[in-house]
């Protein structure tokens, strides 16, 4: 289960990957593979929500 720390950086990963900055609950988040580090252009490294990750954003938005 994730924590509600957690569920919520997986929102702002979705909504706003540039702007997370190394968080501890990034690392749960990968553990649990919802979250993968994307190498962009020029070295920049962003995490972005992986298919189960938006697949449990959209469970939960359903059930919201």
């Amino acid at each position: 289960m994730l924590s509600p720390h957690e569920f919520a950086t997986l929102m702002l990963v979705k909504d706003s990957a540039e702007q997370i900055a190394d968080r501890d609950e990034l690392d749960a988040l990968l553990e649990r593979q919802l979250v993968a580090m994307e190498q962009l252009g020029g070295g920049a490294v962003l995490p972005c929500v992986t298919q189960d990750g938006d697949s449990l954003l959209r469970t939960l938005a359903r059930i919201h």
